[in-house]
């Protein structure tokens, strides 16, 4: 589902980024999609940095797949996991920063005060 901006533009349904936000929202699947920000993944890669068994790594894993935030490779017996949004990593690492009191440098199309989409030197 698509809403339609002043401009005409299609913009993606707050619905479809709620879906993913909400996928977000558990300590464990934040894990693991800062460990695959970094590269691919597999169950028992993840199961060292999450700290839980094979079978609720596997959960958090279907819960991001089915939120379209990760994708999956096989290679013969394993498979392995890659973010399939991959601006996720940095969008959690940002905040990450910001509450921690970092700095945090943005792109200029998203610095404060550019909702118009023009740069300072338009």
């Amino acid at each position: 589902m698509y809403i339609r901006t002043r401009d005409g533009e299609a913009e993606p349904s707050l619905d479809l980024t709620e879906h993913v936000l909400k996928a977000l929202a558990h300590r464990s699947r934040l894990l693991i999609v800062q460990t695959i920000g970094r590269g691919e993944a597999c169950v028992t890669d993840l199961q060292q940095v999450v700290g839980s068994d094979m079978s609720t790594v596997s959960k958090h894993l279907t819960v991001l797949k089915s939120a379209g935030v990760v994708e999956d490779r096989k290679a013969g017996l394993q498979v392995f996991y890659r973010l399939r949004i991959p601006c996720i990593a940095d969008f959690v690492h940002c905040i990450g920063s910001v509450m921690a009191g970092l700095p945090v440098t943005l792109p200029q199309e998203l610095l404060p005060g550019r909702c118009d989409g023009q740069t300072p030197s338009d």
